[in-house]
C-alpha cells in the first residue's frame, strides 16, 4: 500500500491512467541496478528515485572530481574526493525517503557481476568503457534480466534495451549489445572523455531518457527500444530510430554460441573511452 505521504508525493504518476496506482506499486517493488554513477546515471538515479522505484542499486569504484561537476549533476563541489556510488546514495535518500539505494563503491566484475545482477530486475547501464559495457550485456543475458543501456559521443549519444534471452514473435532470438559492436574498438582508437570532451546536456538528456525507457520497462507501457537504436544528435537537434537486428553471428546468442559464461571478461583491457558517434 501507498502511505499518504506517498500519495501526495506522486500524485501526478497515480493522475495517468497508464501508471494509476497499480503502477506505482510495480514502481515501488522494482529493484534496478544503475551501473556507473557519473554523466548518465546522475540524472538516471535522480529521476528513478523520484519517480519511486524501490530499491536502487548504484555500483562506481570512481570519486568525484571537480572535472565531472560540468555534466554529472548529482554531486556538489563539497564531494568532491568522496565515492560516487555513496554520494548518489545519499542524494536519492534525500530526494525521496521512499526508497532504498544500496551503494557499491567498487568496480564490477567477472567474478561478481553475475550475483549482483541477478538480485535486481532491470538493470540500467552507464558505464563509460567498453569491458564492463559487454560484461553488463553477458550478465544481463546469463542472468536473464532486461539491460537498458545509454553511451555518449561528444555531441551525441544512443540508447537500446536489450533482452537478448527472450524471442521475437517469429522465434527469432532477440538482438543483444554484441549485434552493436560485435568487438570492442582497437586500443587507442576511441578517444577518452577526458581527451575528447563532452557537451555536458547531452548528459542529462541521455540519462534521461534512460530514466524514461527504464521506468516503461518496469510498468509494461509504451514501445519500447527493444530490437531499436535511439540517437540523438545535439548540434544539429535531431533524433532518429534505425531498426537493430539480432546477428546471428553474434558469439554470445548467435547460431554457434562460443561465450557461455563471464570467464572472457577475466582477460579483457578495460577499453575505457567515450561511445563513438551516433551517427
Amino acid at each position: 500500500m501507498l502511505s499518504s505521504d506517498e500519495i501526495k508525493r506522486y500524485k501526478r504518476h497515480l493522475l495517468l491512467k497508464e501508471i494509476g496506482g497499480q503502477g506505482q506499486q510495480k514502481l515501488k517493488a522494482a529493484r534496478v541496478l544503475v551501473v556507473g554513477a557519473g554523466g548518465l546515471g546522475s540524472p538516471l538515479l535522480m529521476y528513478l528515485a523520484a519517480a519511486g522505484v524501490g530499491a536502487i542499486g548504484i555500483i562506481d569504484d570512481d570519486r568525484v572530481s571537480i572535472g565531472n561537476l560540468q555534466r554529472q549533476v548529482a554531486y556538489t563541489t563539497a564531494s568532491a574526493g568522496e565515492p560516487k556510488a555513496e554520494r548518489a546514495a545519499a542524494f536519492c535518500r534525500s530526494l525521496n525517503p521512499h526508497v532504498t539505494p544500496e551503494a557499491m563503491p567498487f568496480r564490477l566484475t567477472a567474478e561478481n557481476a553475475l550475483e549482483i545482477v541477478s538480485r535486481y530486475d532491470i538493470v540500467a547501464d552507464g558505464s563509460d568503457n567498453f569491458a564492463t559495457r559487454y560484461l553488463v550485456n553477458d550478465a544481463c543475458y546469463f542472468a536473464r534480466k532486461p539491460m537498458v543501456f545509454a553511451a555518449l559521443g561528444q555531441f551525441d549519444g544512443y540508447l537500446s534495451t536489450f533482452r537478448a534471452f527472450e524471442m521475437d514473435k517469429e522465434g527469432q532470438p532477440l538482438p543483444s549489445y554484441r549485434c552493436l559492436f560485435p568487438e570492442p574498438p582497437p586500443p587507442g582508437t576511441v578517444a577518452s572523455c577526458e581527451e575528447a570532451g563532452v557537451l555536458g546536456p547531452v548528459a542529462g538528456v541521455l540519462g534521461t531518457l534512460q530514466a524514461v525507457e527504464t521506468i516503461k520497462e518496469i510498468l509494461g507501457i509504451g514501445e519500447g527500444l527493444v530490437g531499436k537504436l535511439l540517437m540523438y544528435e545535439a548540434l544539429s537537434a535531431r533524433f532518429q530510430t534505425i531498426a537493430l537486428k539480432w546477428d546471428p553471428d553474434n558469439p554470445l546468442n548467435g547460431r554457434n554460441p562460443t561465450i557461455r559464461d563471464l570467464s572472457i571478461h577475466r582477460h579483457e583491457q578495460s577499453g575505457e573511452g567515450c561511445a563513438p558517434s551516433a551517427g
